[in-house]
């Protein structure tokens, strides 16, 4: 899912009143992280991030990635996503609607959805503990049925 210019300038936004606020540094490579980040969009790991910065900036490197990451986690831009795999995920968080995801055990493969009957029943079953929902973290794991699609989507 690519996102648009909007996106980009609001993200943009974010990123200059977290940076302000805690007394750190813009930098061009920060800029050029999140340019990328931003348009590409979908759900990415930092080796897939690090490829498409080096692009446009070569020089950057993996720890820069890892630790600029963490700083658009911190500020809200990004979240962290571990669906099981032994490396983390990241996807826009800034600017977007609540969703879950059905991950393919085989091809790796990610969907999103939103369902409002899966949402009033959480908070549902959750009343019945004496609990209210705050957030949560909705992962469906299961395999493909469409094989040709899988076997071409597997790394």
């Amino acid at each position: 899912m690519v996102q648009s210019d909007n996106s980009l300038a609001s993200a943009t936004l974010v990123l200059d009143e977290y940076i302000r606020s805690n007394g750190k540094k813009h930098t061009k490579q920060r800029n050029a992280i999140l340019d990328v980040f931003v348009r590409a969009g979908g759900h990415l790991s930092l080796y897939e991030i690090l490829a498409l910065v080096q692009k446009s900036q070569p020089g950057v490197g993996f720890a820069t990635i890892y630790r600029t990451m963490k700083l658009f986690v911190d500020a809200g831009i990004a979240d962290e996503q571990r669906f099981g795999g032994d490396h983390a995920i990241y996807e826009i968080s800034h600017g977007t609607d609540h969703h879950d995801h059905i991950i393919c055990t085989e091809c790796g493969s990610i969907f999103e959805f939103h369902d409002e009957l899966i949402e009033k029943r959480q908070d549902v079953i959750a009343a019945t503990f004496g609990v209210k929902v705050t957030h949560h973290r909705h992962v469906i794991h299961g395999k493909c049925t469409d094989i040709e699609r899988c076997a071409a989507a597997k790394p």
